[in-house]
């Protein structure tokens, strides 16, 4: 461990002689100036653990001025290190006002030892968890802007208006748990008749999480004009997410909706499986295709097709809502989330939406805890 560095500032020689022998003997690295202006520059240059400030520093003035204008300068170049300050012409005032000013010690000359090194080591481990903590909270307000900007780039990316298909209305609830979440879901149309449907769930959360999703946002997009396949989308959305976010995985629902022909084509990467509820009530989960993306880089993956008739409900959601939970720890469930959707199914998908986030809420009592994310496609 490096000796702690000691400045000492006094306009005496044999006073800076003193206090430099006393610390190096006792294990200190001392470095001595003798005018406010170097102090100042010392400060400026070099990171110290204590200052030994004198108070006084013309001739003609015992009154401490000098050194509590010079503390005062030194607190703003530097408020996390200790001050201990040093007079011949001490007064219970001058010290008052010492300590108000940021000082952290007041020793009268001529000092004891003893007492003037059990000051300093105390003050410069303070000082020491001072500085800690002042890191911390500098890192931790870094974080957050982070954060706070990962979550506006997010929001971005995520569709600001929902295509309008002949016949049909999608509408959708997006959030994530904290400032930045793993969640993602797209629509993009692909003519004024069809549309391709895109629900994702990164694992993990924070800024990588969010760093993935938006990298599968991207080429999804990116890949949709050109990729009629679901199953080739999500194979090639596996080689990606393998390539550039190592030891992650995400699941994803990939479908491409044909409104005119009443057909759904979908590929299922171990997604939560989104439901189809028919016009008179019946329900199919739509579970077909194949692993969690990121895993195996030969993962196969399928494609399935399903009608989609004129009456019909498509209902995608991420976990956070099956999962969401009361104060008892049971979870919203599957069960629970299709009697809702059954029973509310001739609900316009905006009141459906509502219908639903309410019921989470209300079970919950809290509100959700993970990210959350839902999307309705109904007739319009």
């Amino acid at each position: 461990m490096k000796p702690p560095r000691v400045l000492i500032a006094d306009d005496q020689p044999h006073v800076l002689d003193a206090l430099e022998l006393l610390l190096k003997n006792e294990g200190f690295a001392p470095e001595a100036v003798n005018s406010p202006r170097a102090v100042v520059e010392a400060v400026q240059d070099c990171r110290f653990d204590v200052l030994l400030l004198d108070m006084n520093y013309a001739r003609d003035t015992t009154s401490g001025g000098e050194g509590l204008e010079l503390l005062s300068r030194i607190r703003e170049l530097d408020s996390a290190l200790p001050v201990v300050l040093m007079t011949a012409w001490g007064s219970i005032e001058l010290a008052v006002e010492a300590m108000q000013s940021g000082g952290r010690d007041f020793v009268q000359k001529p000092w004891d030892n003893q007492k003037l090194l059990v000051s300093l080591r105390r003050h410069i481990e303070e000082g020491r968890l001072l500085r800690e903590k002042k890191q911390r909270e500098r890192a931790s307000e870094r974080m957050l802007q982070e954060m706070h900007e990962a979550r506006d780039i997010q929001r971005r990316l995520l569709p600001v208006e929902l295509p309008h298909l002949s016949g049909r209305d999608i509408q959708a609830f997006w959030q994530p748990a904290g400032e930045v979440g793993g969640d993602y879901f797209d629509a993009i149309r692909l003519s004024p008749a069809s549309a391709a449907l895109c629900i994702a769930d990164v694992a993990g959360k924070g800024l990588p999480a969010a760093l993935l999703m938006s990298n599968m946002q991207a080429s999804v997009r990116g890949f949709a004009q050109n990729t009629a396949s679901p199953a080739e989308m999500c194979r090639q959305l596996n080689r990606i997410v393998l390539d550039t976010c190592s030891g992650r995985f995400a699941t994803l629902f990939y479908a491409v909706l044909d409104s005119a022909a009443g057909a759904l084509r979908y590929t299922n990467a171990g997604h939560v499986p989104p439901i189809l509820v028919r016009n008179d009530g019946a329900v199919l989960r739509l579970s077909e295709g194949g692993t969690v993306l990121g895993v195996f880089a030969d993962a196969p993956y399928e494609e399935a097709q399903v009608t989609f008739e004129t009456g019909d409900r498509l209902v995608l959601i991420t976990d956070g809502i099956t999962e969401a939970a009361n104060e008892s720890g049971e979870d919203f469930g599957e069960d629970r989330f299709i009697r809702l959707l059954v029973e509310n199914r001739d609900l316009p998908a905006a009141e459906l939406r509502e219908v639903l986030l309410d019921a989470l809420a209300n079970f919950t009592g809290q509100g959700l805890q993970d990210d959350a994310t839902l999307m309705i496609v109904s007739p319009a």
